[in-house]
Order: structure tokens, then sequence, then C-alpha cells
């Protein structure tokens, strides 16, 4: 969502009007899901993807200059040969719609403020009657605006509980429900030199991050310049500023019983997602026996991940980094973190396409 923000900020800067194409609707399997998104600038400046680049995107940057021309969003249905389809990732052919508007930014601007607060919200979009009008709804219980019919609206602000972006039926219409969630938040305690890539390549793939460090030496912005917070101060009391819940990665880096500690006893007495320490078996081993004698349930130590991370032979810092943001990623996505080509296929999914040994009919 993260991203999604910056482009938007950056297309603003630039002359002219802006479109946002979103991916509402897919019958198939394709590597995008619902609530994708582009943005195609008056200029002709292109940020994001529906799908994954190819012939799909060609067709919607097409018809973004008669939205932007007449300022009224249109429904693209986009039916596609097998071909087509497998340029884009669909196993065969199929039809995915996408919903093309003028940028409005006061919604958009709103979701901005209240997920950087922690909360969720929804802005669900009319696919039929009167095209493109809005609801936001906000978890603090707000609502703004109405498709003009109060059912109708009760029956689609109910759909917010439903977690992910998806185009929904009710009363007999159809409406698009586009979910945002706080950034994932990762925290870590003790300013190390694995700290310093693991916080970059967090924020590549989203995160919000935060290095928290008793030692002002080690925190510095020398050492983070990109880190969102650089905090001193005592690790234990300094945590508690921050939201320790389900979407919270808390990675302990400081090899240090004294941050160690104090700390886990307080993550353990939240809902926070992800908790890692660095450290080998042994080290691991005496934490958590400390916290057991201390009181520590033993359902409460099996949340504890030490050693931390994947197994991929890291030994550089970058290498570590990269291991137990992949394990936080697998525990946050619900991944197995086994490869990909060793996974269990479903018998039920068709091989189409060209093969290696038949060129495409467009080579």
């Amino acid at each position: 969502m993260a991203e999604l923000f910056d482009q938007i900020d950056e297309l603003r800067r630039s002359p002219g009007k802006v479109a946002v194409a979103t991916l509402v609707n897919t019958r198939g399997t394709t590597p995008r899901k619902e609530g994708a998104k582009m943005l195609v600038g008056e200029g002709g400046s292109v940020l994001g993807s529906v799908t994954i680049g190819g012939c799909v995107d060609a067709q919607v940057i097409e018809q973004t200059e008669d939205v932007l021309s007449t300022n009224r969003p249109r429904l693209l249905e986009l039916n596609l040969g097998d071909e087509e389809a497998w340029e884009i990732g669909l196993t065969c052919g199929g039809t995915i719609e996408v919903f093309v508007e003028p940028l409005s930014s006061d919604l958009l601007e709103r979701v901005r403020a209240h997920t950087g607060k922690g909360g969720r919200a929804a802005i669900i979009t009319r696919l039929a009657g009167p095209v493109g009008s809005k609801i936001l709804v906000l978890d603090d219980g707000t609502i703004t605006g109405s498709f003009g019919d109060a059912v109708l609206d009760e029956r689609f602000i109910e759909a917010m509980t439903v977690g992910t972006s998806r185009t929904l039926f009710a009363e007999g219409t159809r409406a698009f429900v586009e979910v945002f969630a706080p950034s994932a938040l990762l925290l870590v305690v003790g300013a190390s030199h694995v700290s310093m890539p693991m916080t970059e390549l967090a924020r590549v793939l989203g995160y919000r991050t935060v290095v928290i460090d008793g030692r002002p030496r080690f925190a510095t912005r020398e050492r983070f310049p990109q880190v969102d917070e650089l905090k001193i101060g005592i690790p234990s009391e300094l945590v508690s500023e921050y939201p320790l819940v389900p979407s919270t990665a808390l990675v302990l880096m400081a090899h240090d019983y004294k941050y160690d500690l104090p700390v886990l006893h307080k993550a353990l007495a939240t809902e926070v997602g992800y908790i890692g320490m660095l450290g080998s078996t042994r080290r691991g081993a005496a934490i958590l026996k400390l916290l057991a004698e201390e009181g520590e349930s033993e359902a409460s130590l099996k949340r504890v991940r030490v050693p931390i991370g994947l197994d991929i032979g890291a030994r550089s810092a970058p290498e570590i980094a990269l291991a137990v943001l992949a394990e936080i990623q697998a525990v946050r996505g619900g991944g197995t973190g086994q490869p990909m080509s060793t996974k269990p296929r479903r018998d039920t999914v068709p091989v189409t396409g060209p093969s290696r040994s038949e060129p495409s009919p467009r080579s």
C-alpha cells in the first residue's frame, strides 16, 4: 500500500490528470490479485500494472485516454484467448475486469492517514447502476458516501469484514470492496550490522521500519539512512510505543540478555505476529529456560523463533537479513518455506500454452 501512495505522489507532481486502473475481477488463475493497480498520467507516464504487463496492460492504457477526456469511469471486460491468457499468467482463456477512473485522491488520503495510525479501511466502488459511486468505511465506525439506497449501503458495508479485496454481488448490484490494512511494521531491537541490510530490504517489501537501541554510537543515521524511525533508549520501554499486533514483526538483534529478556516478556503478553531472536541454538535454549523460570508458559515460548530465519546457507550480514525476512514473509503469508519446485501441485490445473519444443505463434 505504501508503494501505491508513493506512486500517486510521484504522478501528482507531474502536469496533467491521472487515471487509475484497478483489477476488480478475474476468472482463471493469475499472478496478480484483485486490487492490483496501474496509474496512467495524461502525459504518458505509467506506474504499476494490473496484470504482469504485455497486451492486457496496453489495452487498458489505451482506454485511459477516453476516461480522462470525458472524466467518466469505465468498467472494462477483457476476453482473452488462450495465447493472451498464457502471456499474463492465466492457465487458459478467460475474462478479467478492470475498472478505470480519474484519480480522486480525497478518499485515498483519508485511507492513508487512517492506516498510518494502525487502522483498517475499505473503499467500496459501485460497478453497476451509477458506476463509480463510492463509500469509504473506517474501522472506527466512520462512513462516508452512499450508493443512494440505505439497504444496499448496509449490505456492502458489512463486506468490509471479508478481509481481502474482491468484487461482490448484493441486492442485484455489483461492487468492488477494496480493503486497506496498515503497513506491516518491522520492529528491530539492536542496531547491529545485520539490522542495516534487513531494514533496507524490508522497506523494499513495503514494511515500515523502526530500529531501537540503547547505544547512541550504533543507532545513527549514518548506519541507518533509510529507516523510518530510529529510537535510542531502553528497548523494553520503547517497544511499548508501537502496536504489537499480528501485522508487526519483532526481531531481536542486540544479542544482549538485558535487552532480550525484558522485551520478550513484554512481547509475549501481546498478539505480535512474529517474534525472532538472533543467536545460536545453545543461546536460544538458555534464553527460553530463563523465560520459563520467570513464569512464561510453554505455549508462549513456542512463539519465539531462535535461531532465526530460513536455512538458505546464509553467511554474510545481507544473506542473514534475507533469510530472516524470508521467514517473516512465510509466516505472514502462510507459506511453507519449501522450494516452489517441490511444492505439491494440483492435478486439476490444466497445462496449456506454448512448449519449449513448439515456438509461439507470435515468434
